[in-house]
């Protein structure tokens, strides 16, 4: 278990760790035994945010300060919030299956932590990827979902799943105008056939350093609305 350094309020405070504790645990995946933190609000949880890390040859895990912020923001927004490593990441049993085993690992946790209820579904970068991903999948299988989260998605480097229409007004995508990792414009190319808004965050970069706190209201803007 690790304890952070405050609690959050009914307000978002900005300056808030997520909560007054995190609970670690693993659950059983495709590949072997999930690594998951869970985050809870202090009032009971009105759904589940299960959020998908960045890539894992590439250092990504479910402590990334955009992946942080994404639970920080569903917390704020009255959500558990479920981050885990997908396989070969941490303390995830399996190896690095280019998107295909990743996909597997988050049904997983969906399956073990969301069951049913309400759902948000959030990633960053390849996490996004994997995301939109387990969107198609879900909806197809008749599993509603109250929001779509993807933050950076990684859209030059893999091949995103269209969104479903009927999700697009659940749907928010956020991307940094400078980012150097995947080019705004490749993101603009997988949602303009869709019609499908993105937000721009003027400067921003992959990371979004120095401007995490306008990323966490901006979701839990979206998660409220």
């Amino acid at each position: 278990m690790v304890w952070w350094s405050s609690g959050c309020s009914r307000r978002p405070t900005w300056a808030a760790e997520v909560n007054a504790q995190t609970e670690l645990h693993l659950l059983a995946g495709p590949s072997g035994a999930l690594e998951v933190a869970i985050d809870r609000p202090e009032a009971p949880a009105s759904g589940c945010a299960v959020i998908a890390h960045p890539h894992p040859l590439h250092g990504g895990t479910l402590t990334n300060k955009v992946v942080q912020t994404l639970a920080r923001a569903a917390v704020l927004a009255g959500l558990k919030a479920v981050r885990f490593n997908f396989r070969g990441v941490g303390r995830s049993e399996g190896v690095y299956d280019e998107g295909r085993g990743e996909l597997g690992d988050l049904m997983a946790v969906v399956q073990a932590e969301a069951p049913e209820g309400p759902l948000v579904l959030a990633g960053f970068s390849f996490g996004g990827f994997v995301v939109s991903h387990a969107v198609q999948q879900l909806h197809a299988r008749g599993r509603d979902l109250s929001r779509v989260v993807l933050v950076g998605p990684a859209a030059s480097r893999f091949n995103l799943a269209p969104l479903p229409e009927e999700l697009h007004a659940r749907t928010l995508v956020v991307h940094g105008e400078l980012d150097d990792t995947v080019p705004l414009s490749a993101v603009m190319d997988w949602a303009r056939p869709q019609v499908l808004p993105v937000t721009v965050v003027p400067g921003g970069g992959h990371f979004f350093h120095g401007q995490l706190p306008l990323l966490r209201e901006l979701v839990w803007r979206h998660l409220r609305s």
